[in-house]
């Protein structure tokens, strides 16, 4: 009965050798890039207190990273504008694909998988007709470009699957970039960011905009709850004596509800957050100031917390019990509420923008 010996076979290999995840490339709980003191970059796998599991090479300097859900398997973004990612098994530290933008397209530095992992979702400006798009790649099937959506906005830069895992929301920034100029911004007068909604079929669900004073508002980074909440960081482009918010909430159907900060945090800033986080019990938001060398800490209702004094700091993503920080100085800060914040470890190294939970 070759027939029946044959799927006997199968099935015993297929229990032989299950399928890998992320515990066999050593449980990573973060990813983040890096540029070593020889001019290097690679990509890390790091554990909860920001220990080195493995590092990965990288061609140029990263951004941020998509964790595939199951396999251990992350998509590296270069930094904006750029027209690749590589997918890196993250085991044997071997690229499996490179993820090249379509012509008249540039990737922004981010993606996300959907919820079972077979497609990834990529940030990305279509210059040539200035407007946002969403690729769509076949991650179960060598990552081949199978689609794309309109972003609901110009210049998007972040997005995130919403917890129903049916709809997306991106950070529309509002700036339009070319790459023949580089990261200049082509469009600041007449620049409109926007929070939009997607459903998977490129259906726009909702849209919410800051107020027309704050039109220049670029907004850049979310972080979302399990319960749909979503918080949003953005840069001001506008005049540096104006002090806008930079962090706003947001749930669908209702406004952005702004974060109200003192004038002198505000200014410490410098108009700029280049990250954002949840907390991992959801009772605080980080926003990162790399510029201003410090990052604030608010509660659910959008109230000041705490602040967090170290250069260059900009990384942030959810602890179980709090939030971690990265800095370009090679340091790891743990925040756990009510307590001051703690350095982890520390490595000779420069990490970027972004740390990401696995």
């Amino acid at each position: 009965m070759p027939g029946r010996r044959s799927f006997l076979a199968g099935l015993l290999a297929a229990t032989a050798c299950p399928a890998p995840t992320w515990a066999d490339a050593g449980a990573p709980r973060y990813l983040a890039a890096a540029r070593l003191p020889s001019g290097a970059y690679r990509m890390f796998g790091l554990n909860a207190a920001g220990g080195r599991i493995f590092d990965l090479a990288l061609p140029g300097r990263g951004h941020a990273a998509a964790a595939h859900p199951s396999r251990p398997e992350a998509v590296a973004f270069a930094r904006r504008p750029g027209t690749f990612a590589l997918v890196l098994d993250c085991m044997t530290g071997q690229e499996t694909a490179r993820l090249t933008a379509p012509d008249g397209h540039h990737f922004s530095g981010h993606g996300t998988f959907s919820a079972e992992g077979t497609l990834l979702f990529t940030a990305e400006n279509d210059y040539r007709n200035a407007r946002g798009m969403v690729g769509i790649w076949d991650a179960a099937h060598g990552y081949s470009r199978i689609g794309a959506l309109p972003s609901g906005g110009v210049g998007p830069h972040d997005l995130r699957l919403m917890p129903s895992g049916t709809t997306l929301v991106v950070a529309n920034g509002g700036i339009e970039t070319h790459p023949d100029t580089g990261r200049a911004k082509l469009n600041l007068p007449l620049m409109r960011p926007n929070l939009a909604y997607l459903s998977l079929d490129g259906t726009v669900l909702d849209r919410a905009e800051p107020p027309s004073e704050w039109h220049k508002l670029s907004l850049r980074h979310l972080a979302v709850a399990p319960d749909g909440r979503v918080a949003v960081a953005g840069q001001w482009q506008g005049d540096a004596a104006e002090t806008p918010p930079l962090l706003a909430m947001h749930e669908m159907g209702g406004a952005l509800a702004f974060a109200e900060t003192a004038e002198t945090e505000a200014r410490a800033m410098q108009g700029y957050a280049g990250s954002i986080a949840m907390s991992g019990g959801g009772d605080e938001i980080a926003i990162t100031g790399p510029r201003g060398g410090r990052a604030l800490v608010f509660d659910s209702a959008r109230r000041l917390v705490t602040r967090i004094e170290a250069p260059d700091i900009c990384g942030v993503a959810p602890a179980r019990d709090g939030l971690l920080f990265t800095t370009g100085q090679g340091q790891i800060l743990r925040r756990t509420p009510g307590a001051p914040p703690t350095t982890t470890s520390r490595h000779a190294l420069s990490w970027d923008n972004h740390l990401m939970r696995v």
